[in-house]
């Protein structure tokens, strides 16, 4: 971590580990079910619309009130509303751990998804408001590095747990977790300064309900047919109301979301490469761990365990990304961490076959991972970045709901793609579609990459700072 470990200081230190622990439990629980699903389904009698839901509930409520959740902090306090919604997280994992039924675990999971809405942009925007810009890109690193290892290990504790223990404690865990956080975060964190600004309700109604149209299309398409009337219907009301949230937003005299923010290249481009960042990460998450259980016959403990040396690299390269960024530009890294990525799946989807070695994944795999934890710290860092003090909350609403679309439509596409060429009817069958999945991965992640050029090229400073004054963004304007 270098010089820049060492100046930290205690408050700045209690703010990147509250933050990143509270990120860590939010998006543990992202991917901590799906190893679980088969023991869910025997103990709950749960039908596969119910385990649909069970994974899709936590998603959808997530995406819709992340914008909500942004809004709420710069209102009524940051601080204040992340312990709110702490709260909420840990008495919602308790309800799910004591679900009687499918149904009663759903509408937990939905609970669970509010509370993380309130969690993550208000953890990100009090550590980026807790950082000036040139030690920012660090901080960001280490908490993304965090958040990165959380979405990873999902799998492998869900499977461990389920396997080892009961289902109920893969909610359980949160409890304790949560009721060590919330006192700390209300003694070590500054209550800071509340925003002058109204709610906007309206905007908040036309953005949730243009997000709820477009996700629960999305997430339900695979199910029901692309062309049923519920999801055209679904999507046509998805952009409608989100056309009529940008008309609105462009008129409302304090918006929720400030579209002048998108007028910066950096700003725009950034949120671009997110969306398809956290669209080829979910997708690749989805797919391998049901590879190396339906494909290629290992359970659900020995499944995740073996995504685990793909997944190392986030946390051996993130905690470097701010040194990374300063070196090469956040352009640079984006644009070649996924290329580096698509490389890996292109890989990966030439070899896939029943009865692969695990031994001739592990290559691809980790060259998929090191790719990705490049590029994630990068996206992130040069959104906080190009917004000025006063706009990191909303930016940071903004920014999140763009990363948890970004899952939900990733994991949608490769779904399509691979309901189009296999199936479970057999591990062949499901290699069949493997395959073409892992090259429409691919394909976001090259989108991204080419979105990562656009990026305007980062100004080196003129020397380190001894102190730990603010000082303006590095990125050079756009032209």
């Amino acid at each position: 971590m270098g010089t820049e470990g060492r100046r930290l200081s205690p408050g700045q230190g209690w703010v990147l580990a509250l933050t990143s622990v509270a990120s860590f439990m939010v998006s543990l629980d992202t991917q901590v079910v799906a190893t679980a699903l088969p023991v869910i389904r025997v103990h709950l009698h749960a039908s596969l619309a119910a385990l649909e839901w069970t994974v899709n509930a936590y998603t959808l409520s997530f995406a819709v009130l992340l914008l909500t959740g942004a809004a709420l902090g710069e209102r009524l306090g940051r601080r204040r509303m992340l312990v709110a919604g702490l709260a909420l997280f840990t008495a919602a994992s308790a309800a799910c751990a004591l679900a009687p039924n499918a149904g009663a675990l759903i509408a937990a999971r939905a609970a669970q998804g509010a509370g993380g809405a309130l969690v993550l942009p208000l953890a990100v925007a009090l550590l980026s408001a807790g950082f000036p810009p040139q030690r920012r890109a660090w901080a960001i690193g280490i908490f993304t590095s965090v958040t990165g290892l959380a979405v990873a290990a999902g799998p492998v504790v869900g499977g461990a747990v389920a396997q080892g223990i009961a289902w109920p404690w893969i909610f359980w865990l949160n409890v304790p977790i949560g009721l060590v956080l919330i006192p700390l975060i209300r003694l070590k964190l500054a209550p800071g300064t509340r925003a002058a600004v109204r709610l906007d309700p309206l905007g908040l109604v036309l953005a949730t309900g243009g997000a709820l149209g477009l996700v629960f299309g999305l997430i339900r398409a695979n199910s029901i047919g692309w062309s049923s009337p519920e999801i055209v219907g679904s999507l046509i009301a998805g952009a409608a109301l989100t056309a009529a949230f940008i008309g609105w937003e462009l008129r409302a005299p304090r918006p929720m979301v400030p579209l002048r923010l998108f007028r910066s290249r950096a700003y725009s481009a950034g949120n671009a490469a997110c969306l398809c960042v956290f669209a080829v990460l979910f997708g690749l998450v989805f797919f391998m761990a049901q590879l190396l259980q339906t494909g290629l016959g290992y359970g659900p403990l020995g499944a995740g365990l073996r995504l685990v040396p793909g997944w190392a690299t986030l946390t051996v390269i993130a905690p470097f990304a701010g040194a990374l960024i300063r070196r090469f530009g956040e352009r640079v890294l984006i644009a070649g961490g996924l290329t580096l990525f698509a490389a890996g799946l292109i890989w990966i989807a030439l070899i896939a076959r029943v009865g692969l070695p695990y031994g001739e994944m592990v290559v691809p795999l980790v060259l998929a991972g090191a790719g990705v934890s490049l590029a994630i710290a990068p996206t992130q860092s040069v959104v906080m970045t190009a917004v000025a003090p006063a706009d990191i909350g909303q930016a940071s609403g903004t920014f999140n709901t763009l990363r948890q679309l970004g899952g939900v439509f990733g994991v949608s596409i490769c779904a399509a793609v691979f309901a189009a060429h296999g199936g479970y009817a057999s591990p062949a069958a499901f290699v069949s579609g493997f395959g073409p999945a892992m090259g429409a991965c691919a394909g976001l992640a090259l989108l991204g990459a080419a979105a990562g050029l656009i990026i305007p090229r980062r100004r080196q400073p003129a020397a380190a700072p001894d102190s730990g004054a603010v000082r303006a963004p590095q990125t050079q304007p756009a032209r």
